[in-house]
């Protein structure tokens, strides 16, 4: 989750419905399928950063914690970021590592256990980029690394170390097909590919991060090489029937208005390349669903990757809420619920396929199985007390 202050706020304009007025909730429970992946219902449970597995090694309470989300009817889980086996590709101690015997033993308890439960779920593989501060866990003397050594604010790290060389590009892509590869292995579903929010992935499509000169570096296709090259090796590492997700955004952590593309034909740019690469699902982060992403449609940012790519794509954004996660942990008021029928509408018109859902799984991890049985009046609603322990 983020964990930022925004540079400027976007609106607060939320869809005016009271949360009993769900619509036709049985457009969120039709199957769904993407290569291998069987999917009971449209319902996906949004990668949320938890900092719950000490020294990088989620334990049972991480497998439990998944697993209610499962038995109370979410369709795919999408783990929280995990960090690839890139000694720079993480800032924090307990967030868990994707890589190493221990943490790939845990997750493979965590596989059983939601598969015991009835769901399916991928991991998202992650590489922070120049997020990440010197000195930070889990490889304290590791330096931070991104395309052009900037901050995801456009100032110089200070340290050579951090512009990525072609050799520490593909030190960077081999862990992340590794880590891919791993994850087949140990019986998970699929993998998301962290693209977004102004970590590493990103940095590279993002003109303020990526000065580049070379092949990786230039004109908006040739930002994207690396992300395409990331995919191409990700997708040769695993199973053709095992789907690659990718999430992308426009805004970062720090600054909510940052644009990968200021019009739609900008955004194709980016697209296309990487559909090309071998995405199978985009994830198309917003931090509200329903605002539109360009002038002159009302089209969200995934029913723009859906118009652009053709492939299946996750919508996003404070799902049953009326306020984004930021603005409540700085105000510390509890968001109000609200109703999907706005969502249902997007649904009807096939603007995207998939739903994520974050904390309103947090607060209730029966929030699938009580808005397919109309009781969304039983909603138990999210608060941050649902952020302090791992439920």
């Amino acid at each position: 989750m983020p964990d930022a202050t925004p540079t400027t706020a976007i609106s607060r304009a939320t869809p005016t419905e009271s949360p009993a007025s769900a619509g036709d909730a049985s457009l969120l429970f039709r199957p769904f399928e993407a290569g291998a992946l069987k999917l009971p219902n449209r319902i996906v449970m949004a990668p949320m950063t938890r900092n719950f597995s000490p020294g990088g090694v989620p334990g049972q309470d991480v497998a439990t914690y998944y697993a209610r989300r499962a038995a109370g009817g979410t369709g795919l889980i999408i783990t929280e970021g995990t960090y690839v086996g890139h000694a720079s590709a993480g800032e924090h101690g307990d967030v868990p590592l994707f890589h190493g015997e221990a943490p790939l033993a845990g997750w493979r308890k965590v596989v059983e256990d939601v598969h015991a439960a009835g769901g399916r779920i991928v991991p998202q593989l992650w590489h922070v980029g120049t997020v990440r501060k010197a000195g930070q866990p889990p490889v304290a003397e590791a330096p931070s690394v991104g395309p052009s050594g900037l901050t995801p604010k456009g100032i110089p790290t200070g340290d050579e170390r951090s512009t990525l060389d072609l050799a520490g590009i593909d030190a960077v892509i081999g862990a992340f097909a590794a880590a891919a590869a791993d994850a087949e292995r140990i019986g998970f579903d699929g993998v998301e590919l962290h693209g977004a929010h102004g970590y590493l992935i990103d940095q590279f499509l993002w003109s303020k991060t990526n000065r580049r000169t070379d092949e990786y570096g230039g004109d908006p296709v040739a930002r994207t090489r690396f992300a395409a090259d990331v995919v191409k090796a990700v997708r040769e590492a695993v199973s053709p029937s095992l789907p690659v997700i990718l999430r992308m955004s426009q805004w970062k952590i720090d600054n909510y208005d940052a644009r990968l593309a200021a019009t739609p034909q900008e955004l194709e740019r980016i697209l296309v390349p990487l559909a090309e690469a071998g995405v199978d699902v985009f994830h198309a982060s917003t931090r509200r669903y329903w605002l539109p992403e360009f002038e002159g449609s009302d089209l969200n940012l995934a029913g723009w990757v859906k118009k652009i790519t053709g492939r299946p794509v996750i919508t996003v954004g404070s799902v049953g809420l009326d306020s984004g996660f930021v603005s409540t942990y700085l105000s510390g008021k509890t968001p109000s619920p609200t109703g999907i029928t706005p969502l249902l509408e997007r649904l009807t018109r096939e603007e995207f396929d998939l739903v994520a859902i974050g904390r309103s799984l947090l607060g209730d991890p029966e929030w699938p199985t009580k808005t397919r049985d109309g009781r969304a009046e039983d909603i138990m609603p999210f608060s941050l007390e649902a952020t302090a322990t791992l439920t």
